[in-house]
């Protein structure tokens, strides 16, 4: 910005976005002083490097302003965790449910996840049963994002809310 260019020669642009060629450093910030605002390079690698003749304060609010603004509209996602175990029992499952439910609907990430415990590990098959009745049972509000797999003494799947139409 302003004295901090080294270069030269540069490429300038005006305040209103017309090009006024390849000029000398010095000229284009006698002309920047002329107008009352900065002369910033805006690409230095371009050969010769590209300088705009502005306001620097405006354009670094008008930046933060942006970016403001692009962040609130960012929908922040979380990843929810349901924990269920082998023997689940009914009511136990229907309230894990509509707990899981609940996330969806807010539009968070869930993981499904299940822990064998002791001699639950020889029947491993009875843990993806549970995951695959889950996966069912909420097929009309999520998609598989990651099917489930094991890992370790955990059968896991994530589940993301279906985009609505």
């Amino acid at each position: 910005m302003n004295h901090r260019i080294r270069v030269p020669e540069i490429r300038v642009i005006d305040a209103n976005g017309d090009q006024l060629g390849i000029m000398k450093t010095g000229d284009a910030l006698r002309r920047a002083q002329a107008y009352g605002v900065d002369l910033v390079e805006i690409s230095p690698t371009a050969k010769p490097p590209l300088c705009k003749i502005m306001d620097y304060g405006k354009h670094k609010y008008d930046q933060e302003k942006k970016k403001k603004e692009q962040k609130k509209h960012q929908v922040q996602t979380k990843l929810k965790e349901v924990k269920f175990h082998v023997n689940v029992g009914d009511h136990d499952y229907d309230t894990k449910m509509r707990n899981l439910r609940k996330f969806i609907e807010h539009g968070d990430r869930v993981k499904v996840s299940l822990m064998f415990r002791g001699r639950e590990n020889a029947h491993r098959e009875l843990g993806f049963e549970v995951i695959q009745r889950v996966i069912k049972d909420t097929v009309d509000i999520t998609t598989v994002d990651q099917a489930p797999r094991l890992q370790g003494r955990f059968v896991s799947a994530i589940l993301v809310p279906k985009k609505s139409k």
